[in-house]
């Protein structure tokens, strides 16, 4: 069993940077974020593998870095929106997948952490 703790997540003006971490008690093959707006479904907003391929959701591409110390994820989150908003949630998967956007792929999940960007 993987238990996972994110920290991080806040209040932030639109156009501002933030950062959430996940500090995971085993180790797994994946670390993912997703997250869930109000009123819609958990979406897929990136994923790191143990030798380091990243993935990322068109809609934070080039906005969001994902990264990984053995069993701690980062995310950098930056040039926020209120598009943004969201309970952000921590993801491991313990064995190979290759269809990380899908949270089928992970075994266990964080209780989540809310990041709220005003406009």
């Amino acid at each position: 069993q993987v238990q996972l703790v994110e920290s991080g997540g806040g209040l932030v003006q639109a156009g501002g940077s933030l950062r959430l971490s996940c500090a995971a008690s085993g180790r797994a093959y994946a670390m993912g974020w997703f997250r869930r707006a109000p009123g819609k479904e958990r979406e897929f907003v990136a994923a790191i593998v143990t030798i380091g391929n990243t993935f990322y959701s068109d809609s934070v591409k080039g906005r969001f870095t994902i990264s990984r110390d053995n069993a701690k994820s980062t995310l950098q989150m930056s040039t926020l929106t209120a598009e943004d908003t969201a309970v952000y949630y921590c993801a491991a998967g313990r064995g190979y997948s290759r269809f990380l956007m899908s949270d089928l792929s992970y075994d266990y999940w964080g209780q989540g952490t809310q990041v709220t960007v005003s406009s």
